[in-house]
């Protein structure tokens, strides 16, 4: 843990560091966005970058000290306060649930004050923040009724899997975690990201026409097509897709219909996303992930009865998902590796999607569409070793030297 903070810090500090040079218009921006504007998220990044430092300095002694003095375990015993509500406390599902609420709390707690002040003063300053108190308090209450709904049914089998798993343990938990991440990708976009956003469809005009034509001209399965009003909490403007099979959707962000100038700017963005699906990088990221859960399950597998590892904790007992929880602990070391892996195929893809847009005519209505995405601003003085290990997106000047370049590099 400490390795990954010095580490990381040190990257933060190379970062720091180039956010501070002196920065002059690209001339691939001339004309498209002044010099003032510019600095202003010069200066944004540099407020985010020393809001970051204080942040992880922070949060690592808090959790040394979380690790030093044992509040966890303590946390687990407490557990046994279940009793006095008629609740048997030795009922292992019912304690860690116990447990995990506990933890909710602490969490909540250490977390909140970094987010508001992030939210609230940093963004709200640069105007990026579009939230308002009232639906941030909104937001974190249905989290939280989210957890106590989903939470218990998916940690009761987990549970049972460690129990009864036997020599197929790490199958079996690969097999829960894989049909859980259907069901998942299945329900969030339909049940759950509703309570957060409202999706209207998008009306019928020359923008719902064109890209109609162009998810048609590639055989995407389009069955609807939606706006999402991202503008009630950021600035943010993107687009994506979801759904299974034959039954897709394409979602806008309302900041971008409103910030892109013409049509083909946003149709432009569309391609770019329809290039991932076109080219199975959705597949492929699936695939990856999934393989990276069989590698990790079958570690767990090797160390769930290990009394060392929850001694070394501070825990005198056994209890199942507390050993799922310290083995993540103990493999943080390898985490800097799985991180940049990942970062880099996605950087890889972003690269494939723009030169598939650039194929279909897109390559200039992108590049100015990526303009008028506000954090890809942040990135244009990002120090290299920084931005391979954090970024999972080139930086816009690099996205657009691609784009103007005859042969694309991701060709």
């Amino acid at each position: 843990m400490m390795l990954k903070y010095i580490f990381e810090t040190y990257l933060d500090l190379r970062q720091h560091a180039a956010l501070k040079l002196p920065t002059s218009l690209p001339k691939t921006l001339e004309g498209v966005i002044s010099q003032k504007y510019l600095e202003k998220c010069r200066a944004y990044s540099i407020d985010k970058s020393n809001f970051h430092f204080v942040k992880q300095f922070v949060t690592i002694i808090m959790d040394s000290a979380t690790l030093l003095f044992g509040v966890f375990p303590w946390i687990w015993k407490v557990g046994v306060v279940l009793e006095s509500t008629g609740v048997d406390a030795e009922n292992e599902i019912y304690h860690t649930l116990a447990f995990l609420a506990g933890a909710m709390i602490w969490s909540q707690i250490t977390d909140l004050p970094f987010y508001l002040y992030s939210t609230f003063v940093i963004e709200e300053r640069y105007g990026i923040n579009k939230q308002t108190v009232w639906l941030f308090i909104k937001d974190m209450i249905k989290g939280m009724m989210l957890a106590i709904i989903i939470g218990p049914p998916v940690v009761a089998a987990i549970i049972l899997i460690v129990q009864k798993g036997g020599p197929y343990l790490a199958s079996y938990l690969w097999g829960f975690m894989f049909v859980l991440s259907l069901v998942t990708m299945t329900i969030y976009p339909v049940l759950i990201a509703p309570l957060y956003n409202k999706l209207t469809p998008l009306p019928e005009g020359e923008l719902r026409a064109r890209i109609e034509t162009l998810a048609s001209s590639l055989n995407f399965p389009l069955k609807k097509l939606f706006v999402v009003d991202e503008s009630t909490r950021s600035t943010c403007s993107n687009a994506y897709l979801y759904g299974f099979y034959k039954n897709k959707r394409i979602v806008l962000y309302d900041n971008l219909i409103q910030r892109c100038k013409n049509v083909e700017e946003v149709v432009a963005v569309v391609a770019h996303e329809l290039g991932h699906w076109k080219l199975n990088h959705t597949v492929y990221m699936f695939v990856a992930f999934q393989v990276l859960m069989i590698l990790l399950f079958g570690g767990y597998a090797l160390v769930n009865n290990s009394k060392d590892l929850f001694m070394s904790f501070g825990f005198d007992s056994q209890p199942t998902l507390i050993g799922l929880m310290l083995y993540m602990q103990t493999i943080i070391p390898v985490l800097p590796l799985i991180i940049f892996g990942h970062n880099f195929v996605r950087r890889a893809f972003e690269f494939q999607a723009d030169a598939f847009a650039k194929k279909l005519g897109y390559s200039k209505p992108l590049g100015d569409s990526l303009v008028k995405q506000e954090g890809n601003l942040s990135g244009l003085n990002a120090d290299p070793w920084y931005s391979a290990y954090h970024y999972s997106h080139p930086t816009l000047l690099e996205r657009l030297a691609a784009l103007d370049e005859p042969h694309n590099k991701a060709d």
